[in-house]
């Protein structure tokens, strides 16, 4: 197995909870590779936590160990689990919808819980508040250094019985594609949406065209506005609105060389709605 060890939590790097995490790793093996998905997910945030992952892991290599923890449950009786992916990839994390996508749009194959009495670092069985220091990392670095192999994480659990967040898909009517805000570029402000780019292939979107956008918070309209389908930030000028495809193969909504969410204030979440449709052309006869 590839000793390849990647981190993800909700803890910021202002403390030493991150290089705990590290130290157990390197403890079981000092070969482990160990890497940093994001320390920087809104506390108590699943489904951002959801989505990072979904965002991140398809470009490692199979048998890469993946820890995630956002665990505003921690020491209740919320599951601790480890899943493999259809590629081969495994994840430790509380059973708490932090699979959601993963489970949705990759695939899980086998999802087994965590056998505490075997799979918890030695000493630590009066604490109850930082299983991702005493049991994750400790039983990913076990996993990633082939001291224990998958079976011997724990027993099976179905992986129908993995907890899934709310997770709204788009769709098309007559022309008009509804979707959802489902997370920020952070950096730079763009909204990712759920949108699929086949959606803007089967509406008869094309690059260039100009797009009537909505987005509400329920049934608040936040924002209204026509603007471009382009192929890159190039194809608007600066402090110009435009539509495009991400990384993700999504539709994102920018302002060129601006922040988009914090120029309108628009969050993320099944609440925060997005309706594309294609602006009419009237004849001048």
């Amino acid at each position: 197995m590839s000793k390849n060890l990647v981190l993800q939590s909700d803890f910021g790097l202002g403390d030493g909870a991150v290089s705990a995490m590290y130290g157990v790793a390197i403890s079981v093996d000092p070969s482990i590779r160990i890497f940093d998905l994001t320390h920087e997910i809104p506390q108590y945030n699943i489904w951002e936590a959801s989505y990072r992952l979904y965002q991140t892991i398809t470009y490692w290599p199979d048998e890469t160990v993946f820890v995630s923890v956002v665990d505003p449950g921690v020491g209740t009786s919320r599951l601790s689990v480890v899943v493999k992916t259809i590629d081969n990839q495994y994840i430790i994390t509380p059973d708490n919808g932090t699979l959601t996508h993963i489970k949705q749009d990759i695939g899980i194959v086998e999802a087994r819980i965590i056998d505490e009495e075997v799979n918890r670092l030695p000493k630590s069985g009066e604490s109850y508040t930082f299983h991702g220091r005493d049991v994750y990392t400790y039983t990913a670095g076990r996993l990633a250094a082939n001291v224990i192999s998958f079976e011997e994480v724990g027993p099976l659990i179905e992986v129908d019985d993995i907890v899934e967040l709310l997770k709204p898909e788009a769709s098309i009517d007559q022309g008009k594609i509804n979707g959802n805000i489902d997370i920020l570029d952070i950096r730079f402000g763009n909204l990712w949406t759920n949108i699929n780019r086949e959606l803007f292939i089967q509406a008869a979107f094309e690059y260039g065209d100009s797009l009537e956008v909505t987005i509400a918070n329920n049934t608040h309209q936040v924002y209204k506005n026509i603007m471009t389908y382009g192929r890159s930030f190039a194809d608007s000028h600066l402090g110009e609105p435009l539509l495009y495809v991400n990384s993700l193969d999504k539709l994102g909504v920018a302002i060129n060389q601006g922040s988009f969410a914090k120029a309108y204030h628009i969050e993320t979440g099944a609440n925060w709605k997005i309706i594309i449709r294609k602006v009419p052309k009237f004849s001048s006869n």
